[in-house]
């Protein structure tokens, strides 16, 4: 039998004995499967008998038809991969797929699946794992698969589901305007993928810790703990370390756009900023990101419309009155220029992290992570190094990206020393055009970070692909 019999077997297993185990929760569903369930919320069809909105979530039972088969596992025609089974039957008119004979399947099952494939699926872990006839057969616990299991609030469609049933006024939508919220899903790098100074890892590893322990520093009272303040020039990797925070620790990632205060709803600008901090509350876990800190100080101090000083009041009010022990909310601002800070933004935080250029051996780790799936002929990352000092992480990139470009000129997709070395005087030239001031406009563009191909974010054009990480992204949950 081919995988993706194996596939959609496991999909009517868990279906099965999801919808009999009432101690199972969204969690125990691996992600694929409990998105094609999930049931959004304010959006959703009204209650036949009251009337009112459905709640966000996943009912029973849980109904396997071809269409939630082939979404929940990508197998293009699943009644066709399984229907020579003597245990699987379908029925033409509701259109579900069901186990005639759930005892023979658990047995075809678990001849054929081994520890991985159970450790992705909490349901069928804690099934096999208290079954009479197969619970020597694995090697794999409930309660691991549970914790190997990205849990729902990392999932966009429960993000969406919340948003949807909390905020779905249209007067909320100058509020989202202010925010952009990523589920860990969608953000592509890890931790694994950073270059990362011993301090910038020992701070990490840290509020990892605290995050893990949060009940426990509650429990000793204390609470003056996560409000990170990320400070270091463009293009040295400040959004991208915090995304792959949210990341690797499966937290919603959510980040204000301080950019979008000067906009043209001034008057509910304060109240905006509110619900910016009400989402990252309804959100919790969730990692609150604040980029342009700066921005902050320079309103305090100039002579800026009154609406705008008040929001920024808010702002800073908002930012004493939410906690990581309290709120679950880990808030990481970052800023560009730290000399334009006033005493009343550094205070807000409890812990600096200092985001330096790259020094040689950290420049040569860059470019042995961003080369890591080329073809480079006598690459030798060391020589770049030398004659790239100075360049932040997305000015590498630029360099490579150049050296690709160029080489696709010439039909080549090998690469060699001398296009690198040709790349970074290329770098360079475009560099003294900059600091020329002769290009106008937004200079930082020139050096927007980024993955090969893919263009910058916004905000800090060059930090959110920074000095860190590899374009062949993996997602190891490692740290």
């Amino acid at each position: 039998m081919s995988d993706a019999a194996l596939d959609v077997v496991e999909f009517l297993l868990t279906t099965s004995v999801y919808s009999d185990d009432r101690t199972l929760d969204e969690n125990d569903l691996p992600p694929s499967f409990r998105r094609v369930f999930w049931t959004g919320g304010a959006d959703d069809d009204h209650d036949d008998e009251t009337g009112s909105h459905k709640h966000a979530g996943i009912s029973r039972p849980l109904s396997a038809t071809n269409s939630t088969a082939r979404e929940a596992t990508d197998v293009d025609r699943p009644w066709n991969a399984v229907s020579e089974l003597m245990f699987t039957e379908r029925d033409e008119f509701a259109g579900t797929i069901t186990l005639a004979q759930e005892g023979m399947a658990e047995q075809w099952y678990a001849e054929r699946a081994d520890d991985e494939r159970l450790r992705e699926n909490p349901t069928l872990a804690k099934h096999f794992a208290n079954h009479e006839e197969f619970g020597d057969q694995f090697d794999v616990t409930h309660e691991e698969a549970r914790e190997q299991n990205r849990p729902i609030q990392a999932d966009r469609v429960w993000i969406d589901g919340l948003l949807d049933e909390y905020f779905d006024e249209e007067e909320d939508e100058e509020m989202l305007d202010l925010v952009e919220v990523r589920a860990p899903e969608e953000v592509d790098m890890s931790l694994d993928d950073l270059v990362l100074t011993e301090d910038q890892e020992n701070e990490l590893n840290k509020i990892s810790k605290a995050i893990e322990h949060r009940d426990y520093l509650a429990n000793i009272g204390l609470r003056e703990i996560g409000k990170l303040l990320f400070v270091g020039p463009p293009g040295t990797g400040k959004t991208s370390t915090a995304q792959a925070l949210a990341q690797d620790m499966d937290l919603p990632f959510v980040e204000v756009k301080l950019s979008m205060i000067t906009s043209q709803y001034l008057g509910e600008t304060a109240k905006n900023v509110d619900k910016t901090f009400e989402v990252a509350k309804r959100l919790s876990p969730c990692i609150l990101f604040i980029d342009e800190f700066d921005f902050v100080a320079k309103t305090r101090r100039s002579d800026e419309h009154a609406a705008l000083k008040r929001a920024v009041n808010t702002l800073l009010k908002s930012i004493d009155n939410i906690s990581l022990i309290e709120d679950d909310v880990l808030l990481i601002g970052a800023t560009n220029h730290p000399d334009q800070l006033d005493d009343a933004a550094w205070r807000r935080f409890d812990e600096i992290i200092n985001f330096p250029k790259p020094d040689h051996g950290m420049r040569a780790d860059i470019l042995g992570l961003i080369t890591r799936t080329m073809d480079i002929q006598e690459f030798d990352p060391q020589l770049i190094a030398d004659v790239t000092q100075g360049l932040t992480g997305s000015d590498l990139r630029m360099v490579l990206r150049e050296a690709v470009l160029e080489a696709l000129t010439e039909d080549r997709t090998t690469l060699t020393q001398e296009d690198l070395m040709n790349a970074v005087e290329e770098f360079e030239e475009r560099d003294t055009l900059k600091n020329m001031d002769m290009m106008g406009g937004d200079h930082d563009a020139l050096v927007a970070g980024g993955d090969l191909g893919k263009a910058s974010d916004g905000g800090e054009p060059s930090d959110d692909d920074g000095h860190s990480h590899d374009h062949d992204h993996n997602h190891d949950h490692s740290h």
